[in-house]
């Protein structure tokens, strides 16, 4: 049971992790302002990062279930739903110029 809440942390910190940095693609290259297409694809790297990790830990507990496209789609909009405190804190509460 502690897995899952570490998971969900996880998952928190990640869908949250683009808005923090200016780096793209997670410190390979340094970038002067990060355009939100690359946040985008740094938010799509780690959703399937953390899904893999849940795939993982679910293989270790019993059979993994199928699932269907429904599913996917509705996790990939919690991990958005998720990144919303990073989005906020990045373009609505700093200053500009920071």
């Amino acid at each position: 049971m502690a897995e899952l809440y570490v998971l969900y942390g996880l998952a928190a910190l990640a869908a949250n992790l683009p808005f923090l940095s200016d780096r793209i693609l997670f410190a390979i290259r340094p970038a002067g302002r990060k355009a939100f297409a690359w946040r985008a694809v740094e938010m799509l790297a780690l959703y399937l990062l953390v899904g893999g990790l849940a795939l993982v830990l679910e293989q270790r507990l019993s059979p993994i279930h199928a699932q269907k496209w429904p599913f996917y789609v509705t996790t990939l909009c919690l991990f958005i739903v998720a990144a919303f405190p990073g989005f906020v804190w990045r373009y609505f509460w700093r200053k500009p110029g920071l």
